[in-house]
């Protein structure tokens, strides 16, 4: 049986015992909010001064898109200070049940709510959306059609009149052989974030490249333990590709966005205060302790931050004011 990489990836994560229903994420790769709770102290920044842009309602949203195990919601709640978790709703989203060690005050849905105000973050979310993947030909673009069983691949029908436009608009493939993701449906996922929003600010986190830096042959991949495997879409694994977050941040602007920042983790990250810096030497003579607490932290720091690594992250910010 042949699908469409996009119906192949919906099937393989989200259908009748997909992964993403079946697994629990931190199994199988590293986020950000897995590597440190440093993560989930930025977030509480950046929610912090929605707060104070809002003029402090009495009511807060935290929204957590693909929210997999709930970390990053647990997290804020619990680093918020009384006042703002008296006054903080924490709603997680996701597919799969909810995790039996989430905190009572998150509410898990499967749906984004409506009237977000205050702050919805999608961290990893976008990359797992499923979308078709095309390959150039001497007459133009082709669907790539998948085996689920084996990954063996053979070519398509041409892409709808829709996603040949998003292609020319986004991602024009020159020469026969190179390959796009044709990332429309995770424009649309995040409009539709951005349609719930009422008030306050939007932000994706993900593996992105833009229009300047395009692989030209795709970035399809799979996660399994750990470790890179081939993207076989028979539900054993994690099938994920990069995001083009210059086209998700267009997307978001049509569906009503303004202020729009688009930017790495490193530079978010630094711009909250997560530095990386290493405490003085000296703090090792005069408080040991306080000297190994603060040079783990300067560590996960670090990672958050690597150029190379999480740091590189594509960084989404938009705002409904």
């Amino acid at each position: 049986m042949w699908l469409t990489w996009r119906a192949a990836m919906r099937r393989a994560l989200y259908g009748a015992n997909g992964f993403y229903l079946r697994e629990r994420p931190s199994g199988h790769f590293r986020t950000s909010v897995g590597a440190s709770p440093v993560f989930a102290e930025a977030v509480l920044g950046e929610l912090l001064a929605v707060d104070a842009a809002l003029g402090r309602p009495g009511r807060l949203d935290l929204v957590d898109v693909g929210a997999g195990e709930g970390g990053l919601a647990a997290g804020v709640l619990a680093a918020a200070p009384p006042e703002l978790r008296a006054r903080l709703r924490v709603t997680a989203v996701d597919l799969a049940p909810r995790p039996a060690r989430l905190p009572g005050e998150v509410r898990w849905a499967q749906d984004v709510p409506e009237g977000i105000r205050g702050l919805a973050v999608a961290n990893e979310w976008l990359d797992n959306v499923p979308v078709d993947v095309a390959e150039q030909t001497p007459d133009g673009p082709r669907l790539v059609m998948v085996d689920p069983a084996t990954g063996g691949e053979r070519l398509g029908d041409r892409p709808e009149e829709a996603d040949l436009a998003w292609l020319d608009r986004w991602w024009p493939m020159r020469a026969a052989g190179e390959r796009a993701e044709i990332g429309r449906p995770r424009d649309e996922a995040w409009a539709s974030v951005i349609v719930r929003l009422a008030r306050g600010r939007a932000i994706a986190v993900d593996y992105a490249h833009r229009a300047d830096g395009r692989p030209p042959y795709g970035t399809l991949a799979g996660y399994r333990d750990g470790a890179v495997v081939a993207p076989v879409p028979d539900g054993s694994c994690d099938i994920t590709a990069h995001v083009a977050l210059d086209a998700v941040a267009a997307a978001g602007e049509r569906a009503g966005a303004a202020g729009t920042v688009l930017t790495t983790q490193r530079e978010a990250l630094r711009a909250l205060g997560v530095t990386g810096t290493r405490p003085p030497a000296g703090l090792a003579r005069t408080d040991p302790r306080g000297y190994l607490q603060a040079l783990a932290r300067a560590s996960e720091e670090g990672e958050l931050i690597a150029a190379e690594g999480l740091g590189g992250f594509g960084w989404l910010a938009q705002s409904r004011p």
